[in-house]
């Protein structure tokens, strides 16, 4: 071994390049697992009722598809599954992911080009999960007027979007730590909120309360379960969830449903 690191001193090649050449050592990063982490975030308990808008600005148009309700809680009435919950990880101590823990082709992906519609008095989609890099144009494809109050860290407006118009921020999305609120100041119960994450590991669950995060690095992490109103348990929630991510089955690992827990209102 003394004599490899000799010759290659004298050659200019590093001495972990000479184990991986002699195949004594792997690359760095080689072993690495990479896992799709599943699981579902569902309702503890009973659901609560849905509340309706008081809707006066453009009634023959918003509620042209029936009635409308606020939807900041959405339950499946089947699975009790919960939508629109941000679940993401972070390292076991820290914010910031190390760069080995990055799978290399996520590291610096190409910027994706989401879309924010407003086709009959409500955002769709309403709650999003982005990449700093990332953009977002916010559409209107109602009859009616439209107006998009948005502020992200970077860059802050408030714009009446006409029917069959455009806006789009000036600037792309960077990472913040809360949600980029964006509501309409026309019709009062339209809001959402869009979350920027500066790593690829996050997603946000469907009709069914279902996620995949693919990809993630096997190893000792938190994980987090953010709704709108809150992180699950509360404080106890916002510094995470112990979690060892691990290659359980063909490159996934299946979690327990996850029964939400959201702070109580204040007011």
């Amino acid at each position: 071994m003394l004599r490899l690191r000799k010759w290659a001193a004298a050659a200019g090649i590093g001495a972990a390049a000479v184990l991986v050449l002699f195949g004594t050592s792997p690359v760095r990063g080689q072993e690495k697992k990479w896992v799709m982490i599943k699981g579902q975030v569902v309702w503890k308990g009973d659901p609560p009722g849905k509340k309706k808008p008081d809707v006066k600005t453009d009634k023959e148009h918003c509620l042209s598809k029936g009635e409308l309700y606020y939807e900041d809680v959405i339950i499946s009435p089947k699975s009790k599954g919960v939508k629109n919950v941000w679940v993401y990880l972070k390292p076991a101590t820290g914010n910031n992911f190390a760069p080995a823990d990055i799978k290399p082709e996520l590291a610096k992906p190409k910027p994706a080009a989401h879309v924010v519609d407003q086709p009959c008095c409500q955002f769709v989609p309403r709650i999003l999960a982005v990449r700093d890099g990332d953009t977002v144009t916010f559409k209107n494809s109602a009859p009616v007027p439209h107006n998009v109050n948005y502020n992200a860290d970077n860059e802050a407006f408030n714009v009446t979007v006409p029917s069959g118009g455009t806006h789009m921020p000036k600037m792309p999305f960077a990472a913040q730590n809360s949600p980029v609120l964006f509501k309409c100041d026309i019709h009062p119960w339209m809001s959402g909120r869009i979350m920027v994450f500066d790593h690829p590991y996050f997603a946000v669950t469907d009709d069914d309360g279902k996620f995949e995060i693919k990809d993630a690095p096997a190893g000792k992490f938190r994980v987090f379960y953010r709704h709108e109103n809150g992180y699950h348990k509360g404080r106890e929630g916002a510094k995470g969830f112990p979690i060892e991510i691990k290659d359980e089955k063909a490159g996934a690992m299946e979690l327990k449903p996850l029964e939400l827990e959201l702070p109580k209102p204040t007011n």
